[in-house]
């Protein structure tokens, strides 16, 4: 089965400074058929002005994870951490017992382009952590690259939840396949471009669940897509 969410259909704030798309509830947008998708709880697609950004907030208990597609997301919390993430960097926070952080856009004339994906933890009070990888176009090209899973398989960063996040980048005719244990589900956002899921096309901002299927098959039209594995 495969329910499809579209681009135009999701929630939007725009703060001037701000522009966000939400793929599931989140804030002041709430809408009771997409509370979200398993262990998935966010996927929100920000555009950050320069030199803009959010102040500093807490979390807890959750696995926020954070993908650039333009531009420089600058990051500071609790923790001690300050880093820049830049396109092809992913960026894995986990929450636990408590965090607090900001992110603004660290240029003061382009844009910043984002992701902001949260998940929940297998289990509450964990210890903080921070991790950032960076995994090349030609590491994704053609393959499901994993960025995030529990055992940290193929240098991906560690995940504290039954979950596994694959990226890939597929030219014209290029295509993956990724097999889903049964009981498990799987859910694909197109970040750019346009790439089709099991014979549906998808374009940038799309997003399909996908569940009681054998495998999910990528067909490029040049793009780049997440694909969620959840138990």
């Amino acid at each position: 089965m495969m329910t499809l969410r579209k681009a135009a259909a999701r929630g939007a704030a725009n703060h001037g400074w701000l522009d966000s798309k939400h793929t599931f509830s989140f804030a002041d947008y709430y809408d009771e058929a997409h509370l979200g998708f398993r262990a998935l709880r966010v996927i929100n697609e920000d555009k950050v002005s320069p030199g803009m950004g959010f102040g500093t907030h807490g979390h807890r208990d959750m696995e926020i994870i954070s993908v650039v597609l333009a531009g420089t997301l600058a990051h500071q919390d609790s923790m001690g951490t300050g880093a820049t993430i830049t396109p092809g960097e992913v960026q894995r926070m986990s929450a636990g017992t408590g965090v607090r952080h900001s992110e603004f856009n660290g240029s003061k004339s382009e844009p910043v382009h984002f992701l902001q994906i949260w998940l929940l933890p297998d289990r509450d009070g964990l210890t903080p952590s921070y991790e950032q990888k960076r995994f090349t176009r030609e590491q994704k090209r053609g393959r499901l690259q994993a960025v995030a899973t529990p055992d940290g398989a193929d240098g991906s960063m560690r995940l504290n939840t039954d979950a596994r996040l694959f990226q890939t980048v597929l030219d014209e005719g290029q295509q993956v396949t990724h097999a889903l244990a049964s009981g498990r589900g799987a859910w694909v956002h197109v970040a750019t471009g346009s790439i089709e899921v099991n014979g549906q096309r998808l374009e940038a901002g799309d997003g399909v669940a996908l569940e009681d299927v054998a495998q999910v098959t990528l067909t490029g039209h040049g793009g780049e897509a997440l694909l969620f594995d959840l138990a």
